[in-house]
């Protein structure tokens, strides 16, 4: 079994396995939400005079409580909720599309060919490239079968496995965080929040930028002491690789496609950069960032195999492999439909409204912080996440004076740095079981590049604070 394909099934058996432990938590968090709306006094929240209004009954219907994952499709958020599903089926098929054509591949060996001779500029264009694809694009489970590819690369230029994964799957999770234009977490938390697609980011570009030196700094000391240790390495070009390895080199594509390809990104870009100035485009940033997707994907695909039947079908897998997020989404949101429908939203607003005077707007940002952390080792779906989060965090963030961008940028960060740590997260134990790497060796290799990112999480949260980020 080839390596590619070896990644596929492995990426199916922990998709699997951690798909039913995360439906299990959120079933969980489903039924003592039901519970909840009997104990906790239900009642409407006034934040404008900061009065609570209790309500005499308590407790919710069977029917709203166990049918919430399909009622709040009905609800006033429904038509909300739906436009998202739509929008992360389309996404899942077009970057489906574009992994089965090679691009991504034909990418990455593009920039080893070219940087072969230098190794540490080497090391910084696919751990720019790879990060990237995090950042902007929101690619982290597709990553997989690429990691193969680039632990060969690694281990061609004289580096290990650990520097591998570190260029691959770490670069890929922690670019995830630092989102710039992730549609997975930064667009749909956005959206959720009233605020224009991808709107503040260049604030997140310096995010970006900081993590990116910090990963690299990490990521050179580690290929400088292999190098000490063994003063041939980082010496090796990729013609032997090219000669020894011929199955794995993807075939050449046609630079239609690459164009193409970038032409489309390139009109997101604009897209991003004129919706905080164009109002008539808000409410039509998420289908037209899904529409921009969805032409990149077919028409790179269809330029690069020369049939639609094929660019079909291979979307077609995308959109059946994002639906297991989908009937996440759909439990999360069921979560806040029973939280609104047993009138126990408002009263949960209303008791973290009034303790909010033993800590300061700061503090109560850091915690919200700590929170999706800690969630994350349970639910590692962003857009999930979100949907249980968003409608607390939001309305805190308002009773605070703090801007709701800032909000974002703690659920982004408390929601994709850990996944690069956690042992539940299948991605990385994916990765890891490509390579020669146990996960206790893993996580020695990557704590202390975590608390860098820890203490800067700490130091743009501060930044953003001292800016008025949002506001």
């Amino acid at each position: 079994m080839s390596d590619n394909k070896h990644a596929e099934k492995n990426a199916s058996d922990f998709a699997v396995k951690t798909f039913i432990s995360a439906a299990l938590v959120l079933v969980v968090m489903l039924i003592v939400t039901g519970l909840l709306t009997y104990v906790i006094p239900n009642g409407t929240f006034n934040s404008e005079t900061m009065t609570f209004t209790e309500n005499a009954t308590r407790g919710i219907d069977f029917v709203n409580w166990f049918g919430a994952p399909v009622l709040v499709l009905f609800s006033d958020s429904g038509v909300l909720v739906i436009a998202i599903i739509l929008f992360l089926l389309i996404i899942g098929g077009a970057l489906h599309v574009l992994k089965q054509a090679g691009l991504i591949e034909g990418v990455i060996f593009w920039v080893a060919e070219r940087f072969a001779k230098s190794p540490k500029k080497l090391l910084a264009a696919l751990t720019l490239f790879f990060m990237a694809l995090g950042a902007f694009v929101g690619v982290f489970e597709e990553v997989v079968p690429l990691v193969p590819m680039v632990i060969l690369l690694s281990r061609r230029m004289g580096w290990d496995d650990l520097t591998g994964l570190g260029i691959s799957v770490l670069a890929c999770g922690v670019g995830f965080a630092a989102a710039v234009t992730n549609p997975f977490t930064i667009g749909i938390a956005q959206e959720l929040a009233s605020l224009p697609m991808f709107s503040g980011a260049l604030l997140r570009l310096g995010v970006f930028a900081s993590v990116y030196a910090v990963l690299l700094f990490f990521l050179n000391r580690r290929i400088s002491k292999q190098t000490v240790e063994n003063p041939k390495n980082g010496t090796a070009d990729l013609s032997a690789l090219a000669e020894k390895t011929v199955d794995e080199m993807p075939e050449e594509l046609p630079q239609a496609a690459y164009r193409f390809f970038a032409g489309a990104m390139a009109v997101m870009v604009l897209l991003v950069a004129l919706i905080p100035f164009v109002s008539a485009l808000r409410d039509l940033s998420l289908p037209l960032i899904a529409l921009i997707f969805l032409v990149a994907g077919i028409g790179s695909g269809r330029i690069v195999k020369g049939s639609f039947g094929w660019v079909f079908k291979q979307f077609a897998i995308g959109a059946r492999d994002m639906s297991p997020a989908i009937l996440l989404v759909l439990l999360a949101t069921g979560i806040k439909h029973v939280m609104t429908e047993g009138h126990i939203l408002d009263t949960i607003l209303y008791a973290i409204a009034v303790n909010l005077d033993h800590f300061s707007p700061f503090v109560a940002l850091i915690l919200a912080f700590f929170a999706v952390m800690l969630l994350n080792f349970f639910i590692g779906s962003g857009s999930a996440k979100a949907f249980i989060l968003m409608p607390i965090l939001i309305p805190i963030m308002d009773l605070l004076g703090v801007g709701r961008q800032l909000g974002i940028l703690a659920f982004q960060f408390g929601d994709g740095f850990s996944n690069v740590l956690y042992p539940t997260n299948a991605v990385l134990l994916i990765a890891l079981s490509l390579s020669q790497v146990s996960y206790v060796k893993w996580f020695k290799f990557v704590l202390p590049f975590q608390m860098a990112l820890f203490v800067l999480s700490l130091v743009w949260l501060g930044i953003g604070f001292s800016l008025g980020y949002g506001l």
